[in-house]
């Protein structure tokens, strides 16, 4: 029969706005210094015919999704193509209830053979588009649907998250690990998120390899727009207490001596945590582990400090599956690009990752289950930024704020693109700056994200796809 409340997508819509960096961000083995963001506006329509509007955004991140030799600019292209030929099947599902039904039944029995099939229409003979891109592409679909429900029923997205407004128990989605005492029956993601969210934040501010630690590191290319270039300013102006340092992967000396000379810096200026991040550069848990017991043996302060290592091995599990308990007994690790979904995370579980980096880019219906079951298996939680931008920013600050993360939340827009969130700082401005180490979430409230948009003075560029409205 389904519930009174129950909603299904009827119109979709897609913008694409560009962004350039105001500084490099390295990772991995490629370097970002322009993003396009999709945003997404979805109506859905309840039992009674009323509709509703919701929009999400998350930005095309194509160094991040689809590491590789393809062109930047081809690879940026087909996430484009892909977005525009997700708007139409988003709108045309025929799916009631919930947005985590509707996602979870899109993630499901739509998106996979949509991605097959348009990697051999457009890329046959070429690099393909990996899932996670096409999961980065229909999340913007799926967070708009969130928010327009939260629209439709007057209430804020993880107030929905409970058995009136949902048909099926978690039971229905998730499966615990082998031998663990879990059981989803009866239990619903309210009983795994905070039922007061954290209006203020720890911020981790984000060391990408190619940031200049020291005067000695400026080659004069460097803005001069009113913000930080160097490190220890940027600690001083924000107050931060949490960096995390993003290695090489593939040159030991290099990431050592980068730990060591982000860590004598922190020291110096009262930092209290330090993470780790190889980008799935890696090659083997030993490269890991030898630079770790370096740094415990000879700095055994930053090693203290250091709260967490993430993602240091290929993201493709199945086809890399590391036995990893050495590290995670070493520090927590925490998968980022492998965590697709639950299901990989029980598969990272067993080879001995024991914490869970959450993105809003790989869908909130994705992060939402990831979360229950990592919860629900004794995993840390962390929720790692995609440097969100604009709307993109909200959902992914409101979902640290509804979880015990390990420590705060990774934000770091701020550094690499202030500008580009101008409007949307006007009306919520501690989200966009941080503060005392903080960023501050009290402004985000109402229904579905509490985006306020009528308060937003954003320009928006012709659409590049509608369909419905």
């Amino acid at each position: 029969m389904g519930l009174s409340t129950d909603v299904r997508p009827v119109a979709a819509e897609l913008y694409f706005l560009p962004v350039t960096t105001r500084v490099p961000l390295k990772f991995g083995t490629e370097t970002l210094t322009s993003v396009v963001c999709a945003r997404t506006r979805v109506r859905v329509a309840d039992r009674q015919g009323r509709t509703a509007d919701g929009w999400g955004e998350t930005p095309l991140s194509v160094q991040w999704v689809w590491p590789g030799a393809t062109p930047w600019q081809e690879r940026l292209e087909t996430l484009q193509q892909f977005c525009r030929e997700l708007a139409p099947l988003w709108a045309a599902i025929r799916v009631e209830g919930h947005p985590l039904e509707i996602g979870h039944a899109f993630l499901e029995t739509v998106l996979p053979g949509f991605w097959r099939g348009f990697n051999q229409r457009h890329r046959r003979g070429r690099e393909p588009m990996p899932w996670l891109a096409a999961l980065v592409c229909v999340s913007p679909f799926d967070l708009a649907t969130y928010d327009a429900f939260g629209q439709c029923v007057g209430k804020s997205v993880y107030e929905t998250l409970g058995p009136a407004f949902l048909n099926h128990d978690l039971a229905r989605y998730l499966q615990p690990a082998p031998g663990a005492p879990v059981d989803f029956r009866g239990r619903h993601p309210s009983d795994f998120f905070l039922r007061e969210p954290r209006r203020r934040l720890p911020a981790w501010h984000l060391v990408g390899g190619a940031d200049p630690l020291e005067r000695a590191d400026l080659n004069g290319s460097e803005p001069s727009d009113g913000h930080p270039v160097l490190l220890p300013d940027w600690i001083r102006r924000d107050g931060l207490r949490c960096l995390k340092i993003k290695l090489r992967g593939n040159d030991s000396a290099w990431d050592y001596e980068r730990l060591v000379r982000v860590g004598r810096i922190a020291l110096a200026q009262d930092v209290h945590w330090l993470s780790a991040d190889f980008n799935c550069t890696a090659p083997d848990p030993a490269y890991v582990n030898e630079i770790l017991d370096r740094l415990r043996d000879e700095y055994p302060r930053l090693y203290g400090m250091l709260l967490y290592v993430e993602q240091p091995f290929p993201y493709d599990l199945e086809a890399h599956p590391f036995d990893v308990h050495g590290v995670s007994a070493r520090k927590p690790l925490f998968l980022d690009e492998s965590a697709h979904d639950w299901k990989l995370i029980r598969f990272g579980r067993a080879l001995g990752w024991n914490g869970v980096a959450l993105k809003t880019c790989k869908t909130q219906t994705g992060a939402i289950l990831s979360a229950c079951w990592a919860r629900a298996h004794g995993m840390a939680l962390m929720v790692q930024d995609l440097t969100n931008p604009m709307l993109a920013q909200i959902p992914h600050l409101l979902l640290a704020a509804h979880l015990p993360t390990l420590m705060g939340v990774e934000t770091n827009a701020m550094q690499f693109y202030p500008a580009a969130s101008a409007p949307e700082a006007e009306v919520h401005p501690g989200a966009y700056r941080r503060q005392h180490g903080c960023v501050d979430l009290s402004t985000l409230h109402g229904p579905g994200f509490g985006y306020q948009l009528e308060r937003i003075r954003r320009e928006l560029p012709v659409p590049a796809v509608s369909c419905g409205f």
